[in-house]
């Protein structure tokens, strides 16, 4: 049995249980002026899809930091939202301790460890994630939970929304089967590094894919962000590359759209290996399905590769490391 494979399979049983454990924080927006989102690596990327999700309607500032240390702006007034699968992340706990300085109100994801003792001790809103999971394999728990907490703070609930997105997934087949179709298309090149161009709606999706990827694959994955990426990044582009182009479109901006579209052309003519994920509509439902595809690629490579893609053994001896240091 593959771990990872068992998974991404529980997608729907972890959006699932998000919404059924999810209670109202009975927060406001108009009681801030900003939200802050607070967390590293899989416990720490929901944070970034929900800015995305959220930025043409929620009224306040978001900002995602993964880092020990906060912005100074970070006060009374604004909301904090902590999360850590393990509960034991470094720097998401050094957060917690400057949070608690400034006085900002806090809200936990976590499955425990010592940000669920913390939580429990200053008595803070808290959503509890089921351990067991690696905290890269358990997003379906951290996104449904943010997206949730997010809706209550504008006032309008997302619990039905959700209870559709989560019916898309009662049988996982053909999204693995559509990453075995997208796989097979680029297996000649599997080795290549992976370049992941996004446009802004979707760069939370582009990095969610390249940390998969480099996780699972332990494969090299970069991303780039369209407009911004014509700017610069484009010059770049002569020859013969040895790269796989992995497109992600939300169709947000035709501009943009047309950007994409000159790319094909350009990148065609060397015979480039590009996979075209563009949707017609970005919401909430695309954005879990287009994941959802995208983690399964991740594992095919991992699988082709013959890589171990449940262990992280150079992270592991970074924080061994990081204990002595």
């Amino acid at each position: 049995m593959n771990i990872q494979h068992e998974a991404l399979k529980k997608f729907n049983y972890q959006i699932n249980f998000a919404i059924n454990n999810y209670s109202s924080h009975g927060l406001n927006c108009t009681q801030f002026n900003h939200v802050l989102i607070g967390g590293l690596g899989g416990s720490g990327i929901g944070g970034r899809l929900v800015k995305n999700l959220f930025s043409n309607d929620f009224p306040l500032p978001i900002e995602v930091v993964a880092d020990y240390t906060l912005p100074a702006y970070v006060n009374e007034k604004t909301l904090v939202i902590l999360g850590s699968y393990s509960g034991n992340t470094e720097e998401t706990l050094a957060m917690f301790d400057e949070v608690k300085k400034r006085g900002s109100q806090m809200i936990i994801l976590t499955s425990g460890g010592k940000l669920g003792e913390l939580a429990k001790e200053n008595n803070l809103k808290t959503y509890f994630i089921e351990p067991g999971f690696q905290p890269r394999m358990a997003l379906g728990f951290s996104l449904t939970y943010l997206i949730q907490i997010f809706g209550d703070l504008m006032g309008s609930s997302k619990s039905e929304e959700l209870k559709s997105v989560a019916s898309l997934f009662e049988d996982c087949s053909q999204y693995h089967q559509d990453a075995e179709v997208i796989f097979n298309a680029i297996q000649s090149k599997a080795k290549s590094k992976f370049v992941v161009l996004s446009d802004g709606p979707f760069e939370s999706v582009a990095t969610r894919f390249a940390q998969q990827v480099q996780e699972n694959a332990k494969h090299e994955c970069f991303t780039h962000v369209l407009p911004e990426h014509n700017h610069n990044v484009i010059e770049s582009y002569y020859g013969t590359l040895d790269t796989v182009f992995f497109f992600l479109d939300s169709h947000a901006n035709s501009r943009v759209t047309a950007r994409f579209d000159f790319l094909v052309g350009l990148l065609e003519v060397e015979n480039h290996k590009i996979v075209e994920m563009g949707v017609a509509h970005f919401n909430i439902s695309s954005v879990y399905q287009t994941i959802h595809r995208l983690d399964w690629i991740s594992l095919l490579v991992a699988d082709a590769k013959r890589v171990d893609s449940l262990n992280v053994p150079n992270i592991a001896s970074l924080k061994s490391y990081l204990e002595n240091a």
